[in-house]
């Protein structure tokens, strides 16, 4: 069985047992949360609605930063150079299992 969840305006397929890193979310290591699936998917798919009686749990794992990234802004010419750098957060969570509500 799986599903579709939405965390951080983005769309993940999670299984019972996946770790996966959303945007940043509030919470310690430890903390249980729970998700409404947009999609499930088992013996029969349910989408919308039919999905609405099923809740996705999930353990916060721990915190971090993803890699670093540089942005390069450049025009010819004009001598215009510029270089900054990103790192995006994110919290690593396990799906502890997909429930009927």
């Amino acid at each position: 069985m799986f599903a579709i969840i939405t965390s951080g305006g983005k769309q993940y397929r999670v299984q019972e047992g996946d770790v996966l890193r959303v945007e940043k979310l509030a919470g310690e290591a430890g903390t249980t949360m729970t998700f409404k699936p947009l999609f499930v998917v088992g013996e029969q798919t349910l989408i919308g609605d039919a999905a609405n009686g099923f809740t996705v749990n999930a353990e916060v794992v721990d915190h971090g930063k993803h890699k670093k990234i540089y942005i390069r802004k450049y025009k010819s010419g004009i001598q215009y150079r510029r270089r900054t750098g990103h790192r995006q957060q994110f919290t690593a969570i396990r799906i502890t299992g997909i429930a009927q509500a």
